[in-house]
C-alpha cells in the first residue's frame, strides 16, 4: 500500500503558498536544504515534478496546482478537526448525512429534517436513499450521522447502532378528490374491490395494511405496489387508485396531491425512527430532528382527531 509523507505534503504546501523555499523555510523555521531535500522527496515519491522555476519565482506544473489543491483542502480540513474537537467555530458548514429509507415518505423525511436547516450554526444536508440494510452498513463506517426508518434495526444486527423512537401517529386512507364520497360512505367495507396503491411488503405501513385487511376481510383491488414512495405518491396524484399514508401529513397529502381523506384506520399505529451510533444523542443536528419530532411533528398524533 503507497502512504503519503504528510510532512513532506506540508513542506510542499508553504512552498506553494509562499512562492518561494527561501520564505517557506523562514514560515517553517527550517534550513533551506532540508526543505529543497523534502520537495525532491515528495516528487520522487509522486513520480512527478511539482515545480518549475520562472527567473527567481518557483511556478507549479499541472500536477503541482492538483497537489496544491489537495494540500489546501487536507490541511484546511484538519483545522476544522481541531477546532471541532475542542468546541471552536470552524467557520464553515457542519455536515449532517441523513439516510432516509426507500419506503419512507417524502412529506414524512421532510418535516422530520426541516429543522436542521434552521439551526443556529449553519448546516450542509446530505441526504442519501436506500434499502435500510445498505444505510445501516454506512452508519456503521460512520458514512452516515443518522438513519431515518419506519422500522426499528432488527435484533440481533451486526451493526452496534440504537434505536430512537421519534413518534406514531394513525393511518388515513385518501382518494382522488371525484371519488372521494363514493369511498367514504360505508368505510371501511367500502375498500372491499375498491383500486389500492399500495408499499411493497418491506414497508412496516404495508404489513399494517394486510394484517388489518385480513382481519375485516377486506380485499381491494391491488393496481400497483412501490419500492419507493415517491413513486406511489405520483401515481396517486394522477388518480391511479387509493392509497394510505402517516395521520401526521394528512394535510400535506390533501393539498399536494388534491385527495381527500376517505377515513382512518382505528388501531393502526405507525411508528418512525431515527437510527443512530450514539446511546445518547450529541449531534445537534440528530437532536434537532428528534426534539422536533418528539415535541412538534406527532404532537397531538396519539388520537385520531375527527374527520373535517
Amino acid at each position: 500500500m503507497e502512504w503519503l509523507n504528510y510532512h513532506h505534503l506540508l513542506y510542499f504546501w508553504t512552498v506553494a503558498r509562499e512562492g518561494s523555499v527561501t520564505r517557506a523555510s523562514e514560515q517553517l523555521q527550517l534550513a533551506q536544504p532540508t526543505v529543497s531535500a523534502q520537495l525532491r522527496a515528495l516528487e520522487e515519491s509522486l513520480g512527478e515534478r511539482l515545480f518549475v522555476r520562472t527567473g527567481r519565482r518557483l511556478e507549479l506544473t499541472d500536477t503541482g496546482r492538483i497537489a496544491y489543491q489537495y494540500a489546501d483542502e487536507i490541511f484546511s480540513l484538519g483545522r476544522e478537526f481541531l477546532d471541532a474537537v475542542k468546541d471552536r467555530p470552524t467557520g464553515r458548514p457542519m455536515r449532517f448525512s441523513v439516510g432516509v429509507v426507500d419506503v419512507l415518505g417524502k412529506f414524512v423525511a421532510f418535516r422530520l429534517l426541516s429543522p436542521v436547516l434552521s439551526l443556529p450554526q449553519p448546516v450542509q444536508l446530505i441526504c442519501r436513499e436506500d434499502r435500510p440494510a445498505h444505510l445501516l452498513a454506512e452508519l456503521a463506517t460512520h458514512s452516515l450521522d443518522m438513519v431515518l426508518a419506519d422500522a426499528p434495526m432488527p435484533p440481533g444486527s451486526s451493526v452496534r447502532a440504537f434505536n430512537h423512537l421519534l413518534g406514531e401517529c394513525g393511518v388515513t386512507v385518501f382518494a382522488p378528490r371525484r371519488v372521494a364520497a363514493v369511498y367514504r360512505r360505508r368505510f371501511p367495507e367500502s375498500l372491499n374491490g375498491a383500486p389500492f396503491l399500495l408499499p411493497t411488503e418491506q414497508a412496516s405501513l404495508r404489513r399494517l395494511l394486510a394484517q388489518w385487511f385480513d382481519t375485516k376481510g377486506i380485499r381491494p383491488r391491488v393496481v400497483a405496489e412501490f419500492d419507493d414512495a415517491a413513486l406511489l405518491q405520483t401515481f396517486a396524484a394522477a388518480g391511479h387508485g387509493l392509497f394510505a399514508g402517516p395521520s401526521v401529513i394528512e394535510s400535506d397529502v390533501v393539498r399536494r396531491f388534491d385527495a381527500r381523506v376517505v377515513g382512518r384506520i382505528d388501531g393502526l399505529r405507525e411508528r418512525f425512527y431515527a437510527i443512530s451510533v450514539e446511546r445518547r444523542l450529541k449531534h445537534p443536528a440528530v437532536v434537532a430532528v428528534c426534539a422536533q419530532a418528539r415535541n412538534e411533528l406527532f404532537e397531538g398524533h396519539q388520537e385520531p382527531a375527527p374527520l373535517g
